[in-house]
């Protein structure tokens, strides 16, 4: 045994190898990616991780390889469970031979997403046994609990850590001896193959098998239950350590109370729940997003005719939205317990006379290519009715002015076919589809696919930098790169718009200002006959060198057109005028293309009094 310190996904990723997986594939999501990236990264030889197009791909091939005996993983954020559902809903019918772990971390807030949705939720609907860690040793010592669960009762398991145990680090023994991978191979059997009549006999066995794993849950060690008394707690995950915190908070005043922590949320650990409610008159239930656990007593108290109120979100006791946090743990449990909450008690003072930290909004990278690709499109269009559709990945960031370069953004590869639907209903108006590079290949082709069989006249703009950059600048098959350390032939993303039927496909760097502008009005003229597409390719900066950096010379500065139009934050304004941050610069010169006043130029030793390297 060794102790490392570590974040929560390194955990996760540690306990898959120590648990024996043989299969990990996945696509890369905040607050999930340094899963897969971990157990490439310490691979111990002989476990396949990839990097799949999309989550239902990543799901569809992990079936395989677990309809073969091998244990498998696949991890995704929330609502990349969206995309896999498909599969997923099948799959709990049809089942699994070796044992499957689904990590699906959720992000409470929302912090890096576009909902705040409750994976335990989902996992009632799809009728699966959900674990929900409370910390990073946690989520390292149940990945092996997930799997053997998974091998007992054939069926792929939901792993639901979210953003703060992912991203969370703490000290874990992390075991050197790993369980030998199976010797995996394929049985034929009618049982894999999906038929009406296999799904009303799996149906009647899921339906009778989830009490069961109910039953074993209510022994499992990490639902516990302590304490005594009439008022009682009932919690999970991360929100067990806020109310840990928030009871040593609040001192030898708390009454006597029970504790429900509840780990497995789904089939629900019933027995142990109703000694939890037996003699309880008012349970808070504190967890984070749906009321799960919540619904679950309250349904149980009624079952059983027991006289106990259940409070938590649906009666405002806690927030229906957001995260929970140690301080709004403490005022509910104040509240509940009926004590004062003096100041202290719940938060640090700032130290007198600290400042307020200042709000950034998220923007794009200093140098980021996408800003010169929306300022391509936006001074080429000026003139012209247009709408710009967006999509998911840095470049939703386009909607912040002064670029205000995002009319919608829905979900991943949506760009696309919303872009389809308004011009069917406005077909004056030229209709541009931003996407990345790394979207595009997850579920963008399909659209554009759709657009060229339905005659739809839209102009889509692959913004290509090489990488998916929101999620910490994975490959793709794009990149050529893979996750077993191997080289792949690039996909050529022109040569798929063309293969598809795309007439008017062209490459350009969007650095290059004014032949970008030109490249985006071939596009829009070839447009009004169907589809065209347009491909600004140049690297994220975090995949390529940066460049020599630019200075602004004050008595030329007349316009701050820079700093109007750009929106770039190495740009400041400084007295009045525009002023560039050495720091931030990154070289790519946009700003000094823009200049009409020649004010901008290249940082050398007579501006500095240094030698520029």
């Amino acid at each position: 045994m060794a102790t490392e310190f570590v974040m929560g996904n390194e955990a996760i990723a540690l306990g898959a190898i120590a648990a024996g997986v043989g299969v990990v594939t996945g696509y890369p999501g905040t607050p999930s990616s340094e899963i897969l990236l971990t157990v490439s990264k310490r691979n111990p030889g002989g476990i396949h991780v990839e990097w799949s197009v999309n989550e239902k791909v990543a799901l569809e091939v992990a079936a395989g390889a677990s309809y073969a005996g091998a244990r498998t993983m696949v991890t995704m954020k929330q609502v990349g469970l969206n995309v896999a559902a498909d599969p997923l809903l099948s799959l709990a019918y049809i089942g699994v031979k070796g044992g499957m772990v689904i990590v699906v971390a959720d992000d409470p807030g929302p912090i890096s997403s576009q909902t705040e949705q409750d994976t335990r939720t989902f996992a009632l609907f799809a009728k699966l046994p959900v674990f929900d860690p409370a910390s990073p040793e946690e989520a390292y010592a149940m990945m092996a609990d997930a799997f053997d669960l998974s091998e007992r009762y054939g069926t792929p398991v939901i792993f639901r850590p979210t953003t703060r145990v992912c991203h969370g680090n703490a000290p874990v023994t992390i075991s050197e001896t790993l369980r030998p991978r199976a010797q995996a191979s394929f049985v034929k059997d009618p049982k894999w193959v999906i038929f009406p009549r296999l799904s009303y006999e799996n149906h009647i066995r899921i339906e009778r098998q989830l009490p069961v794993i109910g039953e074993e849950f209510s022994s499992y060690p990490r639902n516990s239950l302590s304490g005594e008394g009439r008022l009682a707690i009932a919690t999970h995950g991360i929100s067990s350590a806020y109310v840990a915190e928030a009871l040593a908070a609040l001192g030898d005043a708390v009454p006597a109370h029970k504790l429900l922590r509840v780990a497995t949320p789904h089939p629900f650990p019933k027995r142990l729940a109703l000694d939890f409610l037996e003699g309880v008159e008012q349970v808070l239930v504190i967890e984070e997003l749906d009321p799960v656990i919540e619904r679950e007593l309250q349904r149980l108290a009624g079952e059983q005719h027991l006289p106990v109120n259940v409070l938590g979100k649906g009666g405002g006791h806690i927030q229906i939205a957001g995260e929970n946090t140690v301080d709004s743990a403490t005022r509910a449990l104040a509240g509940f317990f009926g004590l004062p909450l003096a100041p202290a008690a719940h938060c640090a003072a700032a130290p007198e006379g600290a400042a307020e930290p200042p709000v950034r909004p998220p923007v794009l990278c200093a140098g980021c290519p996408h800003r010169a690709s929306f300022l391509a499109v936006k001074r080429a269009m000026r003139k012209r009715k247009s709408v710009f559709c967006g999509d998911i990945g840095c470049y939703t960031l386009g909607n912040a002015k002064p670029l205000d370069m995002v009319d919608t953004c829905l979900c991943m590869g949506a760009g696309i076919t919303v872009a389809q639907g308004l011009q069917v209903v406005e077909p004056d108006a030229v209709h541009f589809a931003f996407i990345g590079d790394s979207t595009f290949f997850h579920t963008g082709i399909p659209g554009v696919i759709n657009a060229v069989y339905n005659q739809t006249n839209i102009v889509v703009v692959v913004l290509d930098n090489s990488t998916t950059a929101m999620t910490g600048c994975q490959p793709h098959p794009g990149t050529g790169d893979t996750m077993m350390g191997e080289i792949a032939d690039k996909i050529d993303i022109a040569t798929v718009l063309q293969a598809v039927g795309v007439k008017h496909v062209e490459t350009c760097d969007p650095l290059q200002l004014e032949a970008a502008q030109a490249a985006v009005l071939r596009a829009a003229d070839a447009a009004a006959s169907g589809v065209s597409a347009l491909i600004f390719k140049a690297p994220c900066i975090h995949v390529a060198p940066p460049g020599v950096t630019y200075t602004v010379d004050a008595e030329k500065c007349k316009c701050k057109i820079c700093f109007n139009q750009l929106g770039c934050p190495a740009i400041m304004s400084v007295d009045g005028k525009a002023s560039i941050d050495p720091a931030l610069c990154y070289g790519c010169d946009i700003c000094l293309q823009m200049c009409p006043f020649d004010a901008i130029s290249t940082v050398t030793a007579e501006t500095t009094g240094e030698v520029q390297p």
